[in-house]
């Protein structure tokens, strides 16, 4: 009998230790994928009353603030005097190489209208909405989702001006307040010299597709760091990415993929598109499923290949002041 009792209590601790450990690892992959960590909470600043506003100001000024952009608008053109925003749906190919994509050609006024924002209005990890409800919650004209920075602990953030990350390690893209872009190393260049050069949004995805207007050559072989190991993003995909024509000219894509109406396209293909397109710098955003492409009230691509979004932790989005 008590050789009996001591096998019992020798399994019961096995099993209690291995319980233990299950249920670690369980917590550990859901604190790390799943739990919310809300880190910064971002309010936008209470308006001054109307009152406040115009206390000090000229009567002309006080007039021209309380009037809107003059906007003329389609389901698939938006012009103020602050921004003009043309997209096109794009199918090529045919069976089961083709491709739909759509393309955003858009002119500002001020870099800064080219905005980012957060889900659920807070910088941290695992939070997540849909690109669709961040905009309307923004009162978006334009948007497509970003780099979802909430997926990794690492990477230099800077959005609308403000430094929320600054752990370097791979290639980013900035985009400044005179109306350029460019793609840079984040170990190589300090978050403070980008702030001091007028960055007003960084992304850290990639890769970068076209720098100095040359396309990046050997895209097969880049190969990203993921919280699920280090692997090739190459292949066919669905994609959003970003590129400059000139100053203060973008252009927005997003690829659908994943389904028999578009395949995705490869990291070459995608370089390949934005040069056909004018662009003299580009970049890779996060794509798959997080692809989505918003426009006057309506998400204008198929995501997920199944008219379904996936919450992304973050977009870049063009609204009226």
């Amino acid at each position: 009998m008590p050789k009996f009792r001591s096998t019992k209590q020798k399994l019961i601790t096995v099993v209690s230790i291995c319980t233990l450990l299950v249920g670690g690892v369980v917590y550990g992959l859901a604190d790390r994928y799943l739990i919310e960590h809300v880190e910064v909470v971002v309010a936008s600043e209470p308006a001054a009353s109307t009152a406040e506003a115009a206390k000090d100001a000229p009567a002309e000024a006080v007039a021209a603030s309380t009037v809107s952009p003059v906007a003329e608008s389609d389901d698939w053109n938006y012009s103020s005097d602050d921004m003009t925003i043309s997209v096109k749906q794009v199918v090529t190919g045919s069976g089961s190489d083709q491709i739909t994509y759509y393309a955003a050609d858009v002119q500002v006024s001020d870099a800064a209208l080219i905005q980012s924002a957060f889900a659920e209005n807070a910088y941290g990890r695992n939070i997540i909405e849909n690109t669709s409800d961040i905009a309307a919650d923004h009162d978006a004209v334009f948007a497509i989702n970003g780099d979802y920075y909430g997926f990794r602990s690492d990477g230099v953030i800077i959005r609308n001006g403000v430094l929320y990350r600054n752990e370097p390690a791979r290639e980013a893209v900035a985009l400044y307040a005179d109306g350029t872009m460019a793609s840079y190393d984040e170990k190589e260049v300090s978050a403070d010299t980008l702030i001091a050069n007028g960055a007003l949004q960084t992304l850290s995805f990639g890769p970068a597709l076209i720098k100095n207007g040359e396309i990046v050559q050997d895209l097969e072989n880049i190969k990203i760091d993921t919280n699920m190991g280090n692997r090739s993003i190459s292949k066919s995909n669905p994609r959003t990415g970003i590129g400059m024509i000139s100053p203060n000219h973008y252009v927005f894509v997003v690829v659908d993929g994943r389904s028999d109406e578009s395949r995705g396209m490869t990291l070459d293909e995608f370089a390949q598109l934005f040069d056909e397109l004018g662009a003299t710098e580009a970049y890779n955003l996060d794509g798959g499923g997080s692809s989505t492409m918003y426009f006057m009230g309506r998400v204008v691509n198929n995501p997920q290949g199944k008219q379904e979004e996936r919450g992304v932790s973050d977009i870049l989005y063009l609204g009226e002041e």
